[in-house]
Order: structure tokens, then sequence, then C-alpha cells
């Protein structure tokens, strides 16, 4: 069932992934967009918990841990974006997967099977042909640190998220703890930001009103947060790094997206890389 629950979060992450697309394109301020993300995540956490009653026990308080390094990465990668090459980004930012296996190991002693390594390798080599772009090939490596670092905090972030799950910490308060800590630091961003530009040169403010923005993140938000909850729910039975893997593979969806309705242009190289995702599914179903 891990196995079914971990593409679940895979379609949600993926339909998140082009629906920040969508918005990426709008006049929009991106720190309050993610204000109302995870503002969005902490009452669909605090409804589901009024009808779960789960406790709020010791373990919660990863929850702020998953918080810090979900906002950590999404900011780095952001950054990334907006100054280096997005391919190069996206590239690093793909490679995720693999700290958490390494890591898995040495904290858990947690490692795949023979099939389920070959499957692994698989959904990661795909991953990285799928990323992998010509201005990479080209050398142009500007970005990169961003995407490094990026990857590293994804990595923490499931690490984390897993972790919960050993401890026996409740699922919905830690989502509540997670999502109310990077609703703060966004909103910080927020305010730095606007007095930043009180201080700075006129500039004129974004077509999207505040109370749009907010109202569009919050949205957004519902797929965030059912793609965790499906996650956790992965986790408790998958191998760490699988489920990251499988997770991962979101960005197949948001690739889908581009060639069909955006009509984007698919290399050789991408097609086959999709192919091959999934191919290592199939083999990850058959071992799972």
């Amino acid at each position: 069932m891990w196995f079914v629950f971990a593409v679940a979060a895979a379609a949600c992450f993926g339909v998140r992934g082009i629906l920040y697309q969508w918005t990426s394109q709008r006049p929009v301020d991106r720190n309050l967009l993610f204000v109302g993300v995870y503002l969005s995540g902490i009452l669909v956490s605090l409804l589901l918990n009024i009808q779960a009653k789960q406790p709020w026990n010791h373990g919660v308080g990863l929850g702020v841990l998953m918080g810090v390094f979900s906002f950590a990465a999404n900011a780095s990668i952001y950054r990334g974006y907006e100054v280096g090459r997005a391919s190069v980004v996206a590239f690093f930012s793909a490679l995720s997967p693999l700290v958490v296996v390494l890591v898995a190991f040495w904290l858990w002693n947690e490692a795949p099977n023979g099939v389920q390594g070959i499957g692994f390798g698989i959904v990661v080599l795909a991953l990285i042909l799928v990323r992998y772009g010509q201005d990479f090939r080209s050398g142009s490596l500007r970005g990169w640190n961003w995407g490094l670092i990026a990857m590293l905090l994804y990595s923490f972030t499931d690490l984390s998220s897993k972790q919960s799950v050993l401890i026996g910490a409740s699922m919905l308060p830690v989502l509540t703890m997670m999502f109310a800590t990077g609703t703060v630091l966004f909103f910080l961003m927020y305010i730095s930001s606007r007095i930043s530009k009180k201080n700075s040169r006129p500039a004129s403010p974004p077509a999207w009103k505040a109370r749009r923005t907010l109202t569009w993140g919050m949205t957004v938000g519902l797929t965030n947060i059912a793609g965790m909850i499906l996650m956790l729910h992965a986790l408790q039975e998958g191998v760490t790094g699988i489920v990251s893997a499988i997770t991962a593979m979101s960005v197949i969806i948001v690739i889908l997206y581009a060639r069909f309705y955006l009509k984007e242009t698919w290399s050789r190289r991408e097609a086959f890389g999709i192919l091959l995702a999934f191919a290592g599914i199939v083999v990850l179903r058959l071992a799972s």
C-alpha cells in the first residue's frame, strides 16, 4: 500500500508544480503566495485533527525542523532560478533521493532490496535524464550552488519526515507545526521585502492584490498538504529512499503538462527519460 501512497503523493506534488508554473507567469508576490500555501496546510491539518484527535506528543517538535528545511529549500531553489540556469538548478535538486538513500542507510541501516535497488537506480537515472539540460552540458553552471543547497534541504525534509514516523509522532500535529513554521518564516520574508521596497526607489506593486494572492496560495496549498499526508503514509511502511525517489517523479507530470498544454517540444533525451521513469515505476511496483 505504501507504493500507492507514494505515487499518489507524486501526483499531488506534480499538480502543485503545474500550479506553481502557471502562477510564476503572473505578477504575484512570491513570499505572500507561499504564506498562503503554508497557511492552508495549517488549517487543513487542524480541521482533520478535530476528527482524528491525534495527540500532541513529544515528537511534534520535528515539525518545526521540517518547516525550516522546507522553507529554506523553497527559498533556495527559487533563488537559484533567479540567478542561474533553471536546468542546472533542477539537475542538482533532482539528486536528493541519492542523499536520502545514503543517510537513511547510515542512520537506520535501511536499504532497498535487490529489485528495489534496480528500480531506484532506473528512477534516479530517469530524473537525471529528464532534468539534464543543454545549459548544463554546455558548461554554464550558474546557480549550481543554490541547486545543491536545495538538494540537501529537500533531502533533510524527507529524512525529518521519516524520523517523525519512526518515533511515533502524530502525523497531523507534526504537519501543523511544519506548516506553522513555514508560514511564519515566509511572512517574515514578505514583511522584509515590503520594507526593502519602501526604502528603495519606488516600484510598481504586483498586479494581484494581497487578498487574491493569499487566497490563490491557500488553494495551491491544498495539493501540498495532500501530498505531505500521502508521503508520510508511504514512509510508514516504505523504504525512505524509494519513497523519496517516487515522489521526486512529480517532475514528470509537470513535463507532460508542458508538452501537451504549453506545447513545448521534447528532446529525445527527455522522451527517453520519461519512458525510463515509467519502467522504473513498474520495477518498483513489482518489488513492493
